[in-house]
């Protein structure tokens, strides 16, 4: 289960007050809170490919060389997509006999036939290809698809089913997305075969623009659509898990992961969620753009009520989720990806040392190392949010946490001197630690060797998200034409993606 755009301190259990995160609170007391739980990148769709491909975004592609350091996604105009040499787990599941479904949001390349999810190894898509966000006007920008399996079956704000009421924020695509798991679950459940299944569920209610369905308008008592649409995704999580608890064959041997694709974007002010005590929001490389959410459930392998507080990214699920099918990981790429099934079952490290495995996460930002983890210590090379001239159209990544000399609106290096913080003291980066100090002389010396190896070592992937072509935009999908929502592709025109973040 992965969210858009939801930020670490939503969860009741991480300390939201209004705790409205009932069922999702409920499910952590039944299995493991992972407290130190990161994305690959501050970005959607960068984060997306590193979690289907347990590699970093610098690896499978997913970023940018044309301006340093930049964050890049995967909008309408873009022509590339996760690569055909790339591997992704629903690949090497379908492989070993499982069925595999997405529902929701795919954001993975959309203009070729070869980046469709049903041609890298799910066998059902219910969903779109982009975020909901626009604004779109069915002309100039046509309005996303949504497709059933390999046809489009409509388009978000146009097709009654699909619609999205902009001004009151309303839409029922969470309650479509709930019912597509529940009866996918259920088929699968109900099958003599005894299929394995895997489920990618991905509502996309919580990125800004949010909406919520009716019911769940007024629903928080934060007072806002985003607060609504949380209490919406937390229902459905709760409908869903009641699905599996409620069949013993499921509930003793399916495993449940829940976490969010960045952290919440606190640019949409009112219309985004909390990352609690941690610094800044989605784009940066701070805690707040990177740590997630995140709570295992498997009752018949995972002790109720668990907590750990292991550095981990969605990277890992890829090589545990290997390991749990009986797999081998493939040997010729190099991969980011811990097994956690130690932690998970046992509470415990490879090395049986409590909940420290032996890794490190590298906070990238486009093309570029940003900063580096390991153990409590975080080491920043480059510090940036966004450049001035937008911080002073009110693009701000870190409303009322800004920090002198950290939070910089320029890309500014810190190779000599990184600025290091201790993220059990100070999870909020408030704090550097003074230069002078002999904790900060030996966290260098430990966090640099890292650094050093990680990027020796590193042999960068060939960058999909440089170019863009208007032409490669959602004009007609296959299914177009029955619904009578074809449009007339321009004529092609590459030309280089700007991205000013």
């Amino acid at each position: 289960m992965l969210m858009d755009d939801m930020g670490w301190g939503d969860l009741g259990l991480n300390g939201d007050p209004s705790r409205e995160t009932v069922r999702l609170d409920q499910m952590a007391r039944e299995g493991m809170l992972l407290t130190d739980f990161y994305a690959a990148s501050p970005l959607c769709s960068p984060s997306r490919a590193s979690l289907l491909t347990g590699r970093l975004p610098i690896r499978n592609g997913f970023y940018t060389t044309n301006v340093k350091a930049r964050n890049s996604y995967v909008p309408q105009e873009m022509l590339g997509g996760i690569a055909t040499s790339e591997i992704l787990i629903s690949e090497l599941l379908a492989w070993a006999g499982y069925r595999n479904k997405i529902i929701g949001k795919w954001h993975l390349g959309h203009s070729r036939p070869e980046y469709h999810p049903v041609a890298r190894g799910f066998h059902e898509y219910f969903g779109t290809p982009n975020v909901h966000f626009g604004p779109y006007d069915d002309v100039k920008t046509p309005n996303v698809p949504v497709f059933r399996d390999q046809r489009m079956v409509g388009r978000l704000f146009e097709s009654k089913e699909f619609a999205i009421d902009r001004r009151r924020q309303l839409s029922n695509l969470t309650q479509l997305y709930t019912e597509e798991a529940i009866d996918f679950i259920r088929r699968q459940s109900a099958s003599r075969s005894c299929q394995p299944f895997f489920l990618y569920w991905t509502p996309d209610s919580l990125h800004a623009p949010t909406f919520r369905s009716a019911a769940f308008a007024g629903s928080s008592s934060k007072a806002s659509s985003y607060g609504d649409a949380l209490v919406e995704v937390d229902h459905s999580v709760g409908r869903i898990m009641d699905v599996i608890r409620g069949d013993p064959r499921l509930a003793q041997n399916t495993l449940v992961f829940f976490t969010s694709d960045n952290g919440a974007a606190l640019v949409s002010k009112t219309d985004a969620g909390s990352n609690g005590p941690l610094l800044c929001g989605k784009q940066t490389t701070f805690e707040g753009g990177f740590r997630e959410p995140a709570i295992a459930w498997w009752p018949s392998r995972i002790a109720p009520d668990t907590r750990t507080a292991q550095v981990a990214s969605q990277m890992d699920l890829f090589r545990t989720i290997v390991n749990l099918a009986g797999l081998e990981m493939p040997l010729n790429r190099t991969y980011d990806s811990n097994d956690l099934g130690p932690v998970l079952f046992a509470n415990r490290s490879e090395s049986g040392e409590g909940a420290q495995l032996n890794s490190s996460m590298f906070f990238y930002r486009g093309d570029t190392l940003m900063a580096v983890r390991n153990g409590p210590y975080k080491a920043h090379y480059w510090t940036f949010t966004n450049p001035i001239e937008e911080f002073r159209r009110g693009i701000d990544y870190c409303p009322g946490s800004a920090v002198a000399n950290v939070t910089t609106h320029r890309l500014t290096p810190h190779q000599k001197a990184p600025v290091l913080f201790h993220l059990v003291r100070d999870p909020g980066e408030r704090y550097p630690i003074p230069r002078w100090t002999a904790e900060y002389k030996w966290a260098k010396r430990q966090l640099d060797a890292i650094a050093e190896q990680h990027q020796a070592e590193m042999q960068p992937g060939v960058p999909v998200l440089n170019i863009c072509d208007r032409a490669a935009m959602n004009w007609a999908p296959e299914g177009c034409e029955q619904l009578k929502m074809c449009l007339p592709k321009p004529i092609s025109a590459p030309y280089h993606c700007d991205w000013p973040h």
